[in-house]
């Protein structure tokens, strides 16, 4: 079994024959994690792309370029202009083959891939592995900064990739919809210390770990990813909805199901950030979705 959708994965070897193509734009697009009293504090992982990146590589911050800080969620959707804006500024054009990678864990560079294609960008690709798989080949290595001369693209939005509190609180008990969280079983069940705020999952929510998806942080092979799937239900339900703490590690379990041909996928982009914040919208305790 192959994926479905094998172009929105690049392996290293793959991109680095591509180095130096007129229309192909390569993102560091890396985030880190800092355990905060709720959940975690990002940082930007600038200082990391300085030391060492993929030659001719350029920095997307994500925290700052484009996210709607306004929100106090850490990542949100920004508007079409605003995210617009920051797309020319990154440099990226109508028609560019653009590549997103991560030097730490692969859920940044998948939010970032989920964002572009929620853009319109139609030749987006995530590299498998990332920096970690491209330094193990011993590929070359630039450090410094780089940039793209501004661009002009145009975000023509599929607005169908991501839903909100509304429509996440409207599928429950809908037997159509399967609403996935991405989180480890401890936070998912609230067994872990770690929490949003309010311990458990959203009601009917079932837990597919985005580790699952994942083998030394590449994407599992298509047979393996589709049997996971199908275990949850997913494959069977009419559209799929999955959420995490903040938006990011549920980007991992809905590109998997683009990978292998299930189109009907959305991400909760407030996640449990968001959800937790109205103590009337309910939540449910333990293994079992409630």
């Amino acid at each position: 079994m192959t994926y479905v959708h094998p172009e929105y994965l690049i392996e290293p070897e793959a991109l680095a024959r591509e180095i130096g193509a007129p229309d192909l734009k390569i993102f560091d697009v890396s985030v880190f994690l800092v355990p905060a009293e709720t959940g975690y504090r990002a940082e930007s992982g600038a200082a990391g792309y300085q030391k060492a990146h993929i030659p001719g590589a350029a920095f997307l911050d994500q925290i700052k370029s484009v996210s709607d800080t306004s929100t106090g969620l850490g990542f949100s959707l920004p508007g079409v202009e605003a995210l617009q804006t920051g797309l020319r500024q990154a440099g990226i054009n109508d028609g560019d083959r653009v590549v997103v990678y991560s030097s730490g864990h692969m859920m940044w560079a998948t939010r970032a891939w989920w964002l572009l294609h929620y853009a319109g960008v139609e030749h987006v690709a995530v590299l498998n592995g990332g920096f970690a798989a491209w330094q193990a080949l011993e590929l070359a290595v630039a450090s410094g900064d780089e940039a793209y001369a501004p661009g002009t693209m145009t975000v023509r939005p599929r607005p169908e990739r991501f839903v909100g509190q509304a429509e996440v609180l409207a599928a429950i008990g809908q037997d159509n919809v399967c609403t996935i969280n991405a989180l480890s079983p401890g936070v998912y069940s609230g067994s872990s210390e770690m929490s949003y705020g309010r311990k458990g999952h959203i009601t009917g929510s079932v837990n597919l770990f985005y580790e699952e998806m994942l083998e030394d942080d590449r994407y599992r092979p298509a047979a393996a990813i589709s049997e996971a799937l199908e275990a949850k239900g997913l494959l069977e339900a009419e559209r799929v909805i999955a959420y995490c703490g903040g938006g990011i590690s549920a980007t991992i379990d809905a590109l998997a199901c683009l990978l292998v041909g299930k189109e009907e996928v959305a991400v909760y982009d407030g996640s449990m950030s968001e959800w937790v914040r109205d103590e009337s919208l309910p939540m449910t305790l333990g293994d079992d979705p409630g």
